[in-house]
């Protein structure tokens, strides 16, 4: 029980209680390390929250490439275009503000740890009218301060507090895989804008030929060595080019739009871009699958930041159950009061309490089989998501292996379909070949600069697809842009 004693009024400072000497020291001891540290983050919870393995894009354009990296008058590299998404897309900065909302929560479970103190004070007049009319009033004020110190709570604090370090684990391994997927983004919709560019220039050399065509054809049967029918058809053919060409327009637009957006920009603002990467692939990127798989699931920080929910969902059992057993604390308290008809007294007090929960409606047990469940369910979608990790590593790998061989054949095949498209053309202005022969060769040369330009931007884009599969989009990989040529 706690021991109480009362003061008169005019006790002298030699004659104070020990339970004020406590709460004095103990509200100096916290005003003291209120003024060591930043009176927004006393406890130093906001360095928790770190720079990610692609550094400081999230926490605000504060980085020399924030600074540099801004879409003007001078074109923009792909290295360049990662850097502005990163700095600019809405979705790195709610990641970041997620790590730090976490980062705060640990400071709630530290501050746990800390004694609390409470200020009162009231006053007020009270009036009173007997039965016989006789009318009394009287002043009244009082003052109080109390503390309290949890010493002993059978580990819920240390299970919160685990709890949280454990979610801001997984708060920061988001923000990583937050980054890795908005880099993704920038460079497919980079590579994507030039296939769209690419085959809207490919659309007009095909509209260009298209006419030539329908002009031979129309000289031809001017001179009346050819049919209607031949005019015609190039007719048809020239006028679906035509079409081909104003959609493909219409392609690369959209396409600028989304790389626009993609780095934190308006579909409509313009952008100047320095041209593609189109060097032949290499195969250095082929190794043993299993691994790949393998290096994949240490190195994806969706897959960490699942791992660590599985862990602070078990520190969260923990604490859980902790709640309902007994807790110890240390509590002191001073108390002032005075009336204008009685004299002022003062109080101290100093003592244990404990307290002892025991019954509440089986609520604790209900609660811990919630916090089981949570546990359970964060387990199985770690399991399902490190399953996810092997079927993006293959089909990144599948992918990439097939769009490797279709550069190769594309290219023959645009060799060859230039070489067939020279030769009907030749042969019909020699008057020996139709013009179903010319329009056929030149579809076919359509297609195939269209799927080789394809071909090879969706190399570059699978390749950068396979790292972010392994989990190595990352500051070495954007380096590796800047060093590209």
């Amino acid at each position: 029980m706690p021991l109480r004693r009362a003061n008169a009024k005019t006790a002298t400072p030699s004659r104070t209680s020990c339970a004020s000497v406590i709460a004095l020291a103990l509200l100096a001891g916290t005003t003291t390390a209120a003024r060591a540290f930043d009176s927004e983050d006393p406890l130093s919870v906001r360095l928790l929250a770190p720079p990610s393995q692609l550094g400081s894009y999230a926490a605000g354009g504060d980085l020399q490439a924030c600074k540099t990296a801004q879409p003007g008058a001078t074109p923009l590299s792909l290295a360049q275009v990662v850097d502005q998404t990163l700095c600019n897309n809405p979705q790195t900065r709610a990641a970041w503000a997620s790590a730090r909302a976490q980062a705060a929560q640990v400071g709630v479970a530290r501050g746990a740890y800390l004694p609390s103190l409470n200020a009162s004070l009231s006053g007020g007049r009270t009036r009173s009218e007997n039965s016989a009319g006789t009318v009394s009033s009287f002043n009244q004020a009082s003052a109080g301060l109390s503390a309290s110190y949890l010493l002993f709570d059978f580990g819920a604090r240390d299970a919160a507090l685990q709890a949280a370090l454990e979610s801001l684990t997984a708060s920061n391994y988001t923000l990583d895989a937050t980054l890795q997927r908005v880099f993704l983004s920038a460079v497919q919709a980079y590579f994507n804008l030039f296939a769209a560019r690419a085959a809207t220039d490919a659309a007009r050399v095909a509209e260009r030929s298209g006419e030539e065509s329908l002009k031979a054809a129309t000289a031809r049967n001017q001179a009346g060595t050819a049919t209607p029918a031949d005019r015609l058809q190039a007719q048809t053919a020239y006028s679906q080019a035509v079409l081909n060409r104003i959609q493909a327009e219409g392609n690369a637009r959209s396409a600028e739009g989304v790389l626009a957006n993609t780095m934190g920009l308006d579909a409509s603002r313009p952008l100047q871009l320095v041209l593609a990467d189109t060097s032949v692939p290499d195969q250095r990127f082929d190794s043993d699958l299993d691994a790949m798989i393998v290096e994949a699931r240490k190195q994806r920080p969706d897959l960490a930041a699942a791992e660590a929910q599985v862990r602070a969902a078990q520190a969260n059992v923990d604490a859980v159950r902790a709640a309902g057993r007994p807790t110890i604390s240390l509590t002191a308290n001073m108390n002032a009061a005075d009336t204008s008809i009685a004299n002022p007294t003062n109080s101290q007090a100093i003592g244990l309490t404990m307290s002892i929960p025991l019954f509440s409606g089986f609520s604790p047990t209900y609660r811990t089989e919630a916090a089981r469940a949570q546990m359970e369910n964060q387990q199985a979608q770690r399991d399902t998501l490190a399953l996810q990790v092997a079927l993006d590593v293959w089909q990144a790998h599948a992918t990439l292996l097939t769009s490797t061989q279709a550069v190769r054949t594309s290219t023959d095949l645009v060799a060859s379909a230039t070489e067939s498209e020279r030769l009907a053309s030749g042969r019909y202005r020699a008057g020996v070949g139709s013009i179903l022969d010319v329009l056929t060769a030149q579809s076919a040369l359509a297609s195939a600069r269209q799927q080789n330009i394809q071909a090879i931007y969706n190399w570059h884009i699978g390749k950068a697809s396979l790292a972010r599969a392994m989990g190595q989009l990352d500051a070495a990989a954007l380096t590796g842009y800047r060093a590209a040529p």
